[in-house]
């Protein structure tokens, strides 16, 4: 039994390896990742290509089989190397979504909203089947469409039935494996609202995969942050965007500034330091280590582009500097709408700044360029 049994999925150690040609090592696609997906919660795996999500989650949905760990499921072991438990996947209290649909061309929609109703691990009979996928197709706007052959949905309307399918089967874990990289942005950006309202109508748990940033900042309660087979942070959206943990998270979510230290000394008050950079000291309110962890050199400066003040000057003056504040050129300038999007070049090191649209900033310009203390961290790695 897992010891906490709030939680629909547990992960322990888990190790998924390729063995490459004879008399070589193995290569590990996941090594020894472990969390927690709380019940009800909408949980995240990101990261680039080959970071070892999706490997994740075919060992989650029993498709691959791992080569170390422990996988529980609502209490229950799916997985464990020592007790020689693998759960197939037809009897794990799962359904899965995949990057495909899997949708069945021969099937009506309905037949195919019904499918795990008449075949899967929980089977009902009668007319009680039509009914309740009835009840799902009209919850999720495919009702009118019920008669129709699944080819003559759109591709919008085929998520949408991969989706009710899925909750048809009444699972515990709903596990996505990237069911929006086919779409188009802006039906991509509408589905998501939708997914994200379907699963917390049906509270169901979801495990979801993907590569893109804003997807997973707009839908996850919890993101889980993969790089290389091992996880880089774990933590909630808005904590992954204000307090990475490392530079690759950093860079990874969203656009960041980030600029080599060379020393580093702990702040009098609080828990911050000042970093010694190219550009000049500068104070960071934040810090990724604890003081007793804190190396005395190296890291990165880490600040958000819509986090730098920016400041222009009058030609033939001489610019008075504040605290925390150098000199810079504007290398490039792009008008974005609501906003310019600035590259400044200080001592050699390009910065990326979000300003208003009104600065009236050209490539060339001299500017003042400044970091907030309190939005600003130090990275040790």
């Amino acid at each position: 039994m897992s010891k906490n049994p709030v939680n629909s999925i547990v992960i322990t150690e888990l190790r998924k390896s390729y063995d490459r040609t004879a008399g070589s090592e193995s290569t590990y696609a996941v090594d020894g990742v472990s969390f927690d997906v709380p019940k009800g919660q909408f949980v995240t795996l990101l990261g680039p290509s080959g970071c070892g999500k999706t490997t994740t989650l075919r060992c989650v949905a029993g498709l691959e089989q791992a080569t170390g760990g422990r996988i529980e499921m609502g209490g229950q072991v799916m997985f464990d190397v020592p007790q020689k438990i693998h759960v197939r996947p037809e009897d794990r209290p799962i359904a899965m979504v995949p990057q495909s649909y899997g949708i069945w061309p021969h099937m009506t929609v309905l037949d195919n909203a019904a499918f795990p109703m008449r075949h899967g691990r929980n089977r009902r009979k009668g007319q009680d089947i039509r009914a309740r996928a009835l009840d799902m197709l009209d919850q999720v706007g495919l009702a009118p469409m019920a008669d129709r052959w699944a080819t003559q949905l759109s591709g919008g309307q085929q998520q949408r039935l991969a989706f009710a399918r899925a909750l048809l089967g009444d699972p515990e874990v709903l596990l996505l494996d990237e069911p929006l990289s086919n779409l188009d942005a802006k039906l991509r950006s509408k589905l998501r609202q939708e997914l994200r309202s379907f699963q917390e109508q049906f509270g169901v748990t979801a495990l979801y995969v993907t590569h893109d940033q804003a997807e997973a900042l707009a839908l996850s309660d919890i993101v889980i942050v993969m790089n290389h087979g091992h996880i880089e942070q774990i933590d909630h959206p808005e904590r992954l965007y204000d307090h990475p943990r490392s530079s690759f998270v950093a860079d990874f979510i969203g656009s960041a500034n980030l600029l080599p230290v060379q020393d580093v000394s702990p702040l009098r008050d609080g828990d911050g330091v000042t970093a010694k950079t190219d550009v000049g000291p500068v104070v960071c309110g934040r810090s990724s280590a604890d003081e007793s962890q804190r190396p005395s050199s190296g890291g990165y400066v880490c600040v958000r582009p819509e986090n730098v003040r920016i400041r222009t000057t009058t030609e033939g003056q001489e610019p008075k500097l504040g605290d925390a504040e150098f000199l810079a050129t504007v290398d490039s300038s792009e008008f974005l709408g609501d906003r310019l999007e600035l590259v400044v070049r200080a001592a050699d090191i390009p910065i990326t700044v979000s300003a208003r649209a009104g600065l009236g900033c050209r490539p060339g310009d001299q500017v003042v360029v400044g970091f907030d203390a309190n939005t600003t961290t130090y990275l040790a790695s």
